[in-house]
């Protein structure tokens, strides 16, 4: 299988050569200014990484190491600096081509201090464009970080500045790039071509990373019309010879018309190149939808989103989670699906011929067969796909005085709510509008931290979550006291009855004498029918009492010793009362009763003590006492 995969490679490559083989070198002028041995302007190669000055100029003097000539090791190690010292012109490290990648020369001559590198030839030929290296190769973290510009120069120029600088002659040259792009009017137009498979390794990553951050900014420009912008997506197509082969099967749809290599680059796991085409296409029609209802930068959100929601390491790379995004930034489903037709029939789709019509160069533009590339005015950018030298290259493309001066801010949360959650209720939203575009993510509102996807749920979380609309439960005010079903604990909220009068509810805990939770309401006391707690129904008062420490009520709820045990113990609330109302009555006749007899037994005493000393009206008067 790998034997015949690998011939149809080869039959791809051959026709590609064929049909896409004009690439164009962009180039911007260099021009040497001293000595004037070698005075003159000269063409040179736009390297594709870096930061090119687009529509301005960069003047320093040309510094040839005396080791570490090809720049492939840290300067570091040879105790040698290129940073200008105050006032003097920049440093423009020359190096030789060859022994290592173009971005590791450029790395290095940067972490030494220089402004740019000039990498000379080291055979006569055409200039070449420098990529950043091959798949395998370009998981080095420094790739994003080189913010130099980079120029590939001939051999012979190469040479001649060598000499120059060898007999000790200062090399003053200008690499200018005001006529890299075309500015012809007030408006820019401009191609972006991308991919929407997500495993293809750090220049996947880097694409999307430029996706979220660019798209604020192209979304204004598209909507105050400064700007004019179409996606584009590369595919190939399946030789006739292979039509009927397992990989055209797997990678092509409309029966080999559209072909995209396997994400994974293994037929035997994970999603096909032909998943691949159908989201590729599904994306293009989405832009189509959306330019003709006069929204073409809502492409931007879908892309982003799809990306967040539906990756392929999740297995939601699927037209169910694409349908859901679509659905949630209001763009016609019905549309979409067909202008995405049966990817099984044989025959064009009028939407991917069209794409691989694109990819064949016109005019100054070459064909397009590196991803991503970004075409400005008909002319392919070079340099970092990143938002600020994006940003920069089409301004160079406006004509001169009428760039726009507009600040690059938007608010996306305006409309539709930009897509995300929201709960209308408590006037709470996940969309945040940052200077990158719209971002859904669930957001703390009053110390209060909501958790979700931030697309289509978020919910409260946290010690003070029935501070907002209540925790989402129920709440009722009667007879001027406000009974709510949110439990709130120190760790999560708990949903209390649905209905707290006469409902039941599942109480956690385990089986236990009393227990203590806090429940934020304003009523002083309330009394519930009964409340389930492990299958036992608990019929029980509820007393609140105000804890000013917390600045809730304190709930304090008893259980039965048998709570647990059988599910159809009772205990009623009204018969407590009746033994406690009977205690009292008992204790108050029991006390009545011993006041009664105490008063009885002291009257009796006092009684017999006073007639030992005081005479009686009904004793005889002549009774003698014997002396003693």
């Amino acid at each position: 299988m790998r034997e015949k995969f690998g011939v149809l490679i080869c039959v791809w490559i051959m026709l590609l050569g064929n049909c896409l083989g004009r690439f164009v070198v962009e180039e911007n002028s260099l021009k040497v200014t001293s000595p004037g041995s070698i005075k003159g302007v000269y063409e040179c190669a736009i390297g594709n990484f870096g930061v090119p000055q687009y529509g301005g100029t960069l003047v320093g003097t040309v510094v040839y190491p005396k080791a570490n000539q090809g720049a492939c090791k840290i300067f570091e190690e040879f105790d040698i600096s290129f940073k200008s010292k105050p006032g003097g012109l920049p440093t423009f490290l020359l190096v030789n081509r060859g022994d290592c990648f173009f971005t590791l020369k450029a790395w290095n001559a940067q972490k030494a201090g220089a402004a740019a590198v000039l990498v000379a030839d080291n055979q006569d030929e055409s200039l070449i464009t420098m990529d950043t290296p091959e798949e395998k190769n370009a998981s080095a973290k420094y790739l994003q970080n080189i913010t130099i510009p980079s120029a590939l120069i001939s051999k012979s120029l190469g040479d001649s500045l060598k000499k120059a600088i060898t007999f000790g002659e200062m090399v003053k040259i200008s690499l200018d790039w005001t006529e890299s792009l075309p500015h012809p009017d007030e408006r820019v137009e401009y191609e972006f071509w991308t991919n929407s498979n997500d495993e293809c390794g750090p220049k996947c990553d880097s694409q999307m990373e430029f996706v979220k951050n660019f798209k604020g900014a192209a979304q204004v420009l598209e909507q105050k019309g400064y700007t004019q912008f179409i996606p584009h997506y590369i595919t190939w197509y399946c030789p006739e010879a292979f039509l009927l082969s397992k990989q055209c099967k797997s990678q092509c749809i409309n029966h080999g018309r559209y072909c995209a290599p396997d994400p994974e680059q293994d037929f035997s796991k994970g999603y096909d190149g032909k998943d691949v085409v159908v989201q590729n296409l599904r994306q293009a029609c989405f832009f189509k939808v959306a330019n003709e209802s006069r929204k073409p930068w809502l492409w931007w959100d879908y892309v982003t989103d799809f990306a967040l929601r539906c990756p392929m390491k999740e297995k939601k790379y699927t037209k169910d989670c694409a349908d859901k995004v679509i659905q949630s930034l209001g763009v016609d489903l019905t549309k979409i699906d067909k202008c995405i037709g049966d990817t099984e029939a044989d025959e064009e789709n009028p939407v991917l011929k069209a794409e691989q019509d694109a990819q064949i160069g016109k005019g100054s533009r070459g064909d397009v067969t590196i991803l991503p590339t970004l075409v400005i005015n008909n002319r392919q950018y070079r340099g970092k796909l990143d938002k600020g030298a994006v940003l920069k290259a089409i301004c160079a493309g406006f004509q001169e005085t009428t760039e726009p001066t507009i600040y690059i801010e938007t608010n996306e949360c305006l409309e539709n709510n930009g897509g995300c959650w929201e709960d209308k209720t408590a006037n709470i939203t996940a969309c945040r509008d940052t200077f990158r575009g719209r971002v859904c993510e669930c957001p703390i509102v009053n110390g209060v931290k909501f958790s979700g996807d931030g697309y289509t749920h978020c919910e409260a979380s946290g010690a003070l979550q029935c501070e907002i609309n209540n925790g989402g439960c129920w709440r009722e005010t009667q007879e001027g006291k406000t009974y709510s079903a949110c439990l709130m604990s120190m760790s999560a909220r708990r949903s209390w009855p649905a209905n707290v009068l006469g409902a039941n509810a599942k109480i956690p805990g385990g089986a236990m004498s009393a227990a203590v939770v806090m429940v934020p309401c304003t009523c002083e006391s309330m009394t519930c029918a009964s409340v389930s707690i492990f299958g036992a129904s608990v019929i029980n008062r509820w007393d609140f009492m105000l804890s000013d420490s917390l600045g809730m009520f304190q709930l304090t709820y008893s259980i039965s010793k048998d709570a647990g045990k059988n599910g159809k113990t009772e205990v009623s609330s009204g018969f407590i009362w009746a033994i406690i109302l009977g205690l009292v009555v008992a204790g108050a006749v029991g006390y009545a009763i011993y006041k009664y007899r105490i008063r009885r037994y002291m009257d009796s005493e006092i009684r017999a003590i006073m007639a030992q000393y005081m005479p009686l009206d009904n004793q005889p008067s002549n009774i003698h006492h014997p002396d003693i």
